[in-house]
């Protein structure tokens, strides 16, 4: 009896629009005893100066990533290939004989033997191992799987995770920014000073999602580090900083074809953009830009992608 199955490994899926870059006068990242100290300056929609500075602690940088591997659906295949041969040694071959066999972007187990059940319950665990070692494969590079628009099969960053894993380490700049607004203000004064600054940061361009191996992407302290992001990355950073800041207000992210931008609970004022998702109003944000766009206020493009559906959320818990 011959049974096979095949594992076809996805696509990376990520990307950003083009757009210019706001007004960014300073940057500087000096190293101190303690961690790394950021500097900014930079100018708002209104052209008011402003500045900031907050230093991350050397333990913090030493634990959180900085950069984001490329998903390479060879490595990853490799990788899937070596956990189902370790397997298959440990197969009694009186049960059954295991023929494993890359293929292109796939992998096919082949499972031979006299007794059928013997041979269905091979062919059953070596498809769970195959399908744990993806999926560990997946974990440990920070990748999750993802259903684009389109109804693609692919596999993007975890931007959930990172959000929830650069809370802690996003602390002092979140409360950098709580300093700065005026006692009792609401929330919108964070959020306007906070869009500022990320909008001011230099904009890095990624073309095309599917077709993206994830180079582009940068977690929250890559991001700080390097002083470049695209809009999933600049989303990300709002996000853990927004959840340092509001640490229970339900958020979302909103993906478009070729963009990111976010979503919060809050009462929206006339004039917001917003979306309805199970039952809760989300004011939107776009903490990319192309232009340095208020909080509430997106582009005429991410209007006509909201209005006419093409949009995915994700729950930012």
């Amino acid at each position: 009896m011959l049974r096979y199955t095949t594992l076809a490994l996805a696509l990376l899926l990520f990307a950003a629009p083009r757009m210019s870059c706001a007004e960014q006068l300073l940057f500087e990242k000096i190293k101190t005893d303690n961690g790394i100290q950021f500097n900014y300056v930079w100018l708002d929609a209104e052209k008011t100066r402003h500045d900031l500075s907050f230093e991350i602690p050397s333990e913090t940088l030493e634990d959180a990533p900085l950069g984001q591997t490329n998903y390479r659906p060879k490595i990853a295949q490799r990788y899937v290939t070596v956990a189902l041969l370790k397997e298959a040694k440990s197969i009694n071959p009186r049960d059954a004989k295991v023929e494993i066999k890359p293929k292109r972007e796939a992998i096919d187990i082949r499972v031979k033997g006299f007794d059928d059940e013997k041979v269905e319950n091979v062919l059953t665990h070596l498809q769970q191992i195959q399908q744990n070692a993806y999926d560990e494969y997946l974990y440990q590079h920070y990748f999750t799987r993802f259903t684009t628009l389109f109804n693609q099969q692919a596999i993007k960053p975890d931007h959930l995770r990172y959000i929830a894993e650069s809370v802690k380490p996003m602390v002092p700049a979140s409360q950098a920014f709580y300093e700065k607004i005026k006692t009792h203000s609401d929330s919108r004064a964070y959020f306007s000073l906070l869009l500022s600054w990320l909008q001011s940061i230099p904009y890095d361009t990624l073309e095309d999602r599917v077709a993206s191996n994830g180079s582009g992407f940068a977690p929250p302290l890559g991001l700080l580090m390097q002083n470049l992001g695209d809009c999933d990355s600049k989303a990300v950073l709002a996000s853990s900083m927004v959840r340092a800041f509001l640490p229970s207000t339900k958020m979302i992210m909103v993906f478009l074809p070729n963009h990111a931008l976010l979503g919060i609970a809050l009462t929206p004022l006339e004039g917001d953009e917003k979306i309805e998702h199970d039952g809760q109003t989300y004011v939107l944000y776009d903490p990319t830009g192309p232009a340095q766009i208020p909080f509430g206020q997106v582009s005429e493009d991410t209007q006509r992608y909201i209005q006419t559906g093409r949009f995915q959320i994700e729950v930012v818990d």
